[in-house]
């Protein structure tokens, strides 16, 4: 008798050992509708503006962005609240420097007017660079690449031109027009054109307050020409020395 009511009481005291896990369970389920509310506060103008934008680059078929986004879409910087300027800052370094280079370009035009070089040099500004055009018959004879002794003083005062601060990089290009070459010096009109574009970075490198670094040489032939070719007044335009000299996109 008395082991029979041992064994009731022994019944009546239930396993709890499942709490812990239950209690566990309602502390996840409680963080995960917290983060789903602070997920669902999201600035609907500004992802509206952002799925527009993809929408209308990824066209045909069903965007991933039809559908509802949990994340929130952030368009602000996260450190100081304020929107990234990043491209607003690249706009306006651009417009600087083009206004930079439109100095450089008044200075060299400036020194062509004066010293009455208009029908051999000129200048232009692109978005690329500021470009100073030198005829072939202002330091080359016909099928030459040797700056002539006469002309050397005049590519040492272009040099003093491209004396910049902050220095700038600088690209010295050669150009002919199309008709083929005919000596033994040259293989052809890119040989020749390498040759006259080197030889005259050469000289302006004799300039000790320009940086070498700063510079390179290229021959491009008749491959890029800015007349026709079937005219001698076109095919004078072609034949040409280039100095390019781009902008200045370091950081300072």
């Amino acid at each position: 008798m008395a082991r029979r009511k041992r064994k009731q009481r022994h019944e009546e005291h239930m396993d709890e050992s499942w709490l812990v896990p239950y209690a566990d369970i309602l502390t996840l389920l409680l963080a995960l509708f917290i983060v789903l509310f602070a997920a669902s506060n999201v600035d609907a103008q500004k992802f509206n503006t952002l799925k527009s934008s993809f929408n209308s680059i990824f066209s045909g078929g069903s965007s991933v962005l039809d559908y509802e986004s949990p994340v929130p879409v952030e368009i602000e910087n996260r450190t100081t609240g304020k929107r990234d300027e990043s491209l607003e800052t690249v706009e306006s370094k651009a417009e600087q420097e083009q206004e930079e280079l439109k100095k450089v370009q008044e200075k060299i035009n400036d020194y062509i007017v004066e010293n009455k070089l208009e029908m051999s040099l000129k200048t232009n500004l692109t978005e690329e660079g500021l470009y100073v055009t030198i005829q072939d018959g202002a330091f080359f004879d016909s099928g030459s690449a040797k700056v002539r002794a006469e002309d050397r003083e005049l590519a040492h005062e272009i040099s003093e031109l491209l004396v910049m601060n902050p220095p700038r990089t600088i690209i010295v290009s050669g150009h002919t027009d199309a008709i083929p070459i005919k000596n033994s010096e040259f293989k052809n009109n890119w040989h020749l054109s390498v040759m006259r574009s080197i030889n005259f970075m050469a000289i302006l490198l004799e300039n000790k307050k320009l940086d070498p670094s700063r510079f390179s040489a290229r021959g491009l032939g008749e491959y890029e020409p800015v007349a026709t070719n079937d005219t001698a007044e076109g095919r004078r335009l072609n034949r040409r020395v280039e100095i390019l000299i781009l902008p200045n996109t370091e950081q300072q």
